[in-house]
């Protein structure tokens, strides 16, 4: 690891600190901070190449507990500095991460008397800005209660924006593509009336990552980075100035944060570009999180896996015991443990194996399940011996039906149940109102849950997939274990009584939710109709078998299941192939092109080879992707692989029909591969030796 830190104090040279504006310069000069403390009031502004980004926007901190607001400081001192390292993730998208920023520090002074030190950083990278407070050792009070924060977030104009609603516990919702003036409107006519809404804020009030686009072409994206022991942040838009203030997720009864110093609130972030592909191949998150303090990741594996999940949601099996058609019974498992032998997929997720099941929704139980009865007709024994035996692992699925008192009793035996069985990768659930009663999704004492998750699972070498939980935030750098999370509107939406998922979605999502980190989105649904065991239901996949391929690329995850019916795949094993062979574990990635709400393609190389994989995906409209192979080893010659749309291919009318397309290409070579109505391609480029 190559380092380089200059860190100078800047007590001298600023004739008493009588100066009132600083600039801040990124790298190689792409972005520019500028901090401002006129009258002692704290502002900063953000720049793109001399372009205004962030107009002057305040920060502060309100105070109930001592009751005080920090918006007018004193200036102390000044600390900054310069670094650049390259780090290595354990996986990821990448095989190693540049971190290159510059840093200033202001170490303030409540100028209202109370005597309460606070410091800002900033670090300015080349394609954005982060900034926290953080609360040093103060002199006596060193216990805070948290009432507001004051951080705004000015925009320029009205620009394009890619939102959902900000709600306490949900955001599994549809993004609403609209003009930053229309927001209010758009909320209040709808308030997203296909999903139950749990605890709306407002209908000014958005959720994080937030994408806008201006104008001119420049995009922006507002998130946080290492939220630890603190509540999500929400942006509510005043529409007359595009000014937004930070809202946070308050707990039972009504406070935000419990502080205890030294603490630190996670990072702002900013990310901008005038490229969409940029975006989606900043590290600035990642890069303001804490590495990780495991001294052992290999055990830390990435996985495909398959499950016993989308034959409950189709309605061919139920998750509980119950009634006749229970999914989670032995005969059925083994079905599953050899078709992943079969075709050689890591393991098999398997949900309503436990008690519980008849009486778990919405009921606001304290105690539901325990995490180690299987129903009579789950021979766990049995199973996880057989699938040892096929060179396959099960996958635990706990869900805690909110109850997560319940849940925090019995971490312990439940992990230790897993490591009887040879289980090493478990899937949370957090589906309803959150027990301890008043608590939120993501609010402190939930955030501080979720992280008290990861280091445990960690000390058994588990690895955790997420669901329901607070929206991502880059921790996976610092708990490689927690490798995914849900936390937005996945694949079993499909099955939702009204639209379910849009094409756009897939294009929104990685300049939204997963700009925080992996998502299980649960790819790879080959039939789409989902009146296959139940002649009542209506519902369509709105996708084509090729976008679906092309997802395993687009849509990142360490741990990507295939979703659909072992008999599914079966009608299409041509296609199934490219799951068969795509990595979830990356040498390099290339973003080619991204547009929110329109298409992406993504070339990745697969960890410690030659192999290329790429993925486009369209929304509603058809395109045709032209693409250079130019990112190739100029030496080679490759076999390309194409999983495309059929010439009729429709997401509407005709979304199983592709075909497979093989020829010879090198770094010379263009493709031009048409792209259905909400369709796609997938295609693996194989290094011939």
């Amino acid at each position: 690891m190559k380092q380089f830190i200059l860190v100078l104090i800047l007590l001298a040279g600023f004739q008493g600190f009588a100066q009132s504006d600083w600039q801040v310069h990124s790298p190689h000069d792409i972005i520019q901070l500028q901090v401002s403390m006129p009258l002692g009031k704290f502002s900063y502004s953000v720049f793109l190449k001399d372009r205004s980004i962030i107009l002057p926007s305040e920060l502060g901190i309100v105070f109930s507990k001592p009751s005080v607001t920090l918006d007018h400081f004193k200036l102390i001192s000044i600390d900054s500095s310069h670094q650049d390292l390259t780090w290595k993730p354990v996986w990821g998208e990448e095989d190693q991460i540049r971190d290159e920023h510059s840093s200033i520090i202001f170490h303030l002074m409540d100028l209202s008397g109370s005597g309460i030190k606070l410091d800002i950083q900033f670090k300015v990278f080349d394609d954005g800005v982060g900034f926290r407070y953080i609360f040093p050792k103060q002199n006596e009070l060193n216990h805070f209660i948290l009432s507001h924060e004051l951080t705004q977030f000015r925009m320029t104009g009205d620009h394009k924006t890619f939102w959902i609603p900000g709600d306490y516990d949900s955001n599994e919702y549809a993004y609403n593509t609209t003009s930053l003036s229309e927001i209010n409107a758009v909320q209040a006519a709808s308030k997203e009336k296909d999903i139950a809404v749990t605890a709306l804020i407002d209908d000014h009030t958005v959720q994080t990552p937030l994408m806008m686009k201006t104008k001119d072409g420049v995009y922006i994206n507002i998130h946080e980075a290492a939220l630890k022991n603190y509540p999500t942040m929400y942006l509510s838009l005043d529409p007359s100035t595009f000014r937004f203030t930070t809202t946070l997720t308050p707990d039972a009864v009504g406070n935000k944060a419990y502080l205890q110093t030294y603490a630190s609130t996670p990072w702002r972030t900013i990310v901008v570009s005038d490229q969409g592909s940029k975006i989606l191949s900043s590290r600035l998150i990642l890069n303001l999180n804490e590495p990780t303090q495991l001294k052992n990741t290999s055990w830390i594996k990435p996985q495909k896996f398959i499950g016993v999940w989308w034959a409950m949601h189709t309605n061919k099996a139920t998750w509980q015991y119950e009634g006749g058609r229970h999914g989670a019974n032995t005969a059925n498992v083994k079905k599953y443990i050899d078709f992943a032998s079969r075709h050689h997929f890591d393991g098999v997720l398997v949900e309503g194996w436990n008690k519980g099941w008849e009486d778990w929704f919405g009921n606001w139980k304290e105690e539901v399940f325990d995490f180690v009865s299987p129903y009579p007709d789950y021979n766990i024994a049995f199973l996880s011996a057989y699938a040892a035996k096929k060179g396959v692992r099960l996958i635990m699925h706990h869900e805690t039906s909110g109850s997560v008192t319940n849940y925090e009793r019995r971490l312990d035996p439940a992990y230790l149940f897993m490591k009887k069985y040879g289980i090493n990768t478990v899937k949370t659930g957090y589906v309803g109102k959150i027990i301890p009663r008043g608590e939120h999704h993501d609010g402190q004492w939930m955030v501080k849950h979720y992280q008290r998750v990861a280091e445990k699972t960690a000390s058994y070498q588990i690895m955790l997939d997420a669901h329901e939980p607070v929206r991502p935030t880059g921790l996976h750098r610092t708990y490689p274990n927690w490798m995914a999370s849900e936390a937005a509107r996945g694949a079993e939406f499909n099955n939702a009584p009204t639209l379910g998922i849009a094409p756009e979605h897939n294009t929104i999502l990685p300049f939204t939710r997963m700009m925080g980190g992996p998502m299980d989105f649960t790819p790879g649904l080959f039939h789409f109709k989902l009146n296959q065991f139940d002649s009542t239901r209506t519902q369509i996949v709105r996708t084509t078998l090729a976008k679906q391929l092309a997802l395993y690329i687009t849509m990142y995850s360490p741990l990507q299941m295939a979703a659909d019916l072992p008999e599914n795949y079966e009608k299409h094993l041509d296609a199934f192939q490219f799951i068969k062979d795509v990595p979830v574990d990356w040498s390099e990635t290339t973003i080619i092109e991204a547009e929110p709400g329109d298409y992406i393609t993504i070339a990745r190389r697969a960890k410690n080879s030659s192999n290329w994989f790429i993925g486009s995906i369209t929304d509603e409209n058809a395109r045709t992707l032209h693409l250079s192979l130019d990112f190739l080893d100029k030496k080679s010659k490759y076999q390309a692989i194409i999983y495309q749309d059929g010439a009729t291919a429709h997401y509407l009318n005709n979304p199983e029909q592709y075909r497979i397309v093989k020829k010879t290409v090198d770094a010379q070579s263009a493709l031009e591969i048409p792209l259905a109505a909400g369709g796609g391609c997938a295609i693996s480029i194989l290094k011939i030796k």
